[in-house]
């Protein structure tokens, strides 16, 4: 009998245990892409609010004809996507300054359709392109510089030199499908 028990009490704490594994791997990730950016830890998690906030703002106050996309970095915040009208536009970017802790917005949503599903997989294929590039040309630290890509349009976003700037947007221009290149960088002094 008490061998039995303490093959159950074994057992419960052995699913426990497993149950923190995700946990403990999941914050490990995050711990790591916050160890290798220029922002602080705190700065890093409030951007990651503003984003979720912003986001779910902005999808409640708009149609199912809106496709937005929120990125922020030190508060200052890219919008990008597609929406009916510029009531639609002046709106959402209304939305996002009035989220605690937006220092700025560059809004770049484009009036008209929502892009389509093969248009977004060749979005995700550009920019996983320009990141994979930037490892293999090694010019920079490649996690300094954020990529958003939106209908073959590449936003670049990052605290960085005016160097790092520049072979981000030389090396994202240079990138096969890509139609233009936009700096929404904040520079280190």
């Amino acid at each position: 009998m008490k061998l039995s028990l303490k093959i159950l009490a074994a057992a419960l704490l052995a699913t426990q245990i497993s149950a923190c594994v995700p946990v403990v791997i999941g914050g490990a990730a995050a711990g790591g892409a916050m160890a290798a950016d220029r922002r602080t830890s705190g700065i890093y998690v409030e951007d990651q609010n503003i984003e979720l906030k912003a986001s779910k703002a902005v999808y409640d106050a708009l149609t199912d004809l809106s496709h937005v996309n929120i990125t922020s970095f030190k508060g200052n915040v890219l919008i990008t996507g597609e929406v009916p009208d510029e009531a639609a536009k002046t709106k959402s970017g209304n939305i996002v300054l009035a989220i605690e802790n937006v220092k700025s917005i560059t809004n770049e949503l484009t009036v008209g359709p929502k892009t389509n599903i093969s248009s977004r997989t060749n979005d995700s294929y550009l920019t996983s392109k320009i990141k994979a590039q930037f490892v293999t040309e090694n010019r920079f630290q490649a996690n300094y510089v954020k990529v958003v890509t939106e209908n073959s349009v590449v936003y670049l976003m990052g605290y960085v030199t005016q160097k790092e700037a520049d072979d981000a947007a030389e090396i994202a221009r240079n990138t096969s499908g890509v139609t233009r290149v936009v700096k929404v960088f904040e520079y280190i002094p």
